[in-house]
């Protein structure tokens, strides 16, 4: 008898399971159809219906449309959560930049970077927007750091030459600096910004 009520209960379990994935497939299914169309909202409202606190697909699902939305406080929440449940997931960590760096939030931005990086040191997209923002607060040395990283796995690498030739200039070294700017008309010898630091660093 207690076997019996044993394998009921396994058995309904499996069975609310199967309905659970069943009912999320299809949420997600009308969500990738309603965003085509531009629905944002009513995207988010298919997920939140069948929504639980505990799964990081749906946080992360929902942080992206709600950003899309325009909704960057809630974009925000549903993004801290999908790290709350995956700390080392850097597409969560990628995806909550989005609504702070629209919010103008760079500190926090920064420490998503650094975070990231403490992950995965050899990222080029993250080293690269890190030094972005290095640059753009006039740290070069520090914007340098991030740019090495990446110039050392990709020693072609367009943006990043032509970032390090303008750090390079700001930290007046115009020889380092001629150097990736030269690089860069390598890859694409109508660069008008290379041109540009070429004759500052002839100067």
């Amino acid at each position: 008898m207690k076997k019996n009520l044993i394998y009921l209960l396994l058995m309904i379990s499996i069975h609310s399971l199967a309905q659970r994935d069943t009912m999320l497939r299809s949420a997600f299914s009308k969500s990738y159809t309603l965003e085509n169309s531009k629905q944002y909202e009513k995207a988010s409202l298919e997920l939140k219906n069948v929504y639980s606190e505990n799964g990081y697909e749906i946080n992360l699902r929902l942080g992206w449309l709600c950003y899309q939305a325009g909704q960057y406080m809630e974009s925000i929440g549903y993004y801290e959560k999908s790290v709350a449940l995956h700390p080392q997931s850097i597409e969560a960590r990628l995806g909550l930049v989005y609504p702070l760096s629209v919010q103008n939030k760079w500190d926090d931005v920064l420490a998503q970077y650094k975070s990231i990086l403490g992950i995965d040191p050899q990222n080029s997209v993250v080293n690269y927007r890190t030094a972005l923002i290095y640059y753009n607060r006039k740290n070069y040395s520090e914007a340098k750091k991030h740019l090495d990283t990446i110039l050392n796995l990709y020693p072609f690498d367009y943006d990043s030459n032509l970032l390090l030739g303008w750090t390079r200039y700001s930290l007046e070294d115009k020889a380092g600096a001629e150097m990736n700017f030269n690089t860069v008309l390598l890859y694409n010898p109508r660069d008008t910004s290379a041109a540009e630091g070429m004759r500052l660093c002839k100067l």
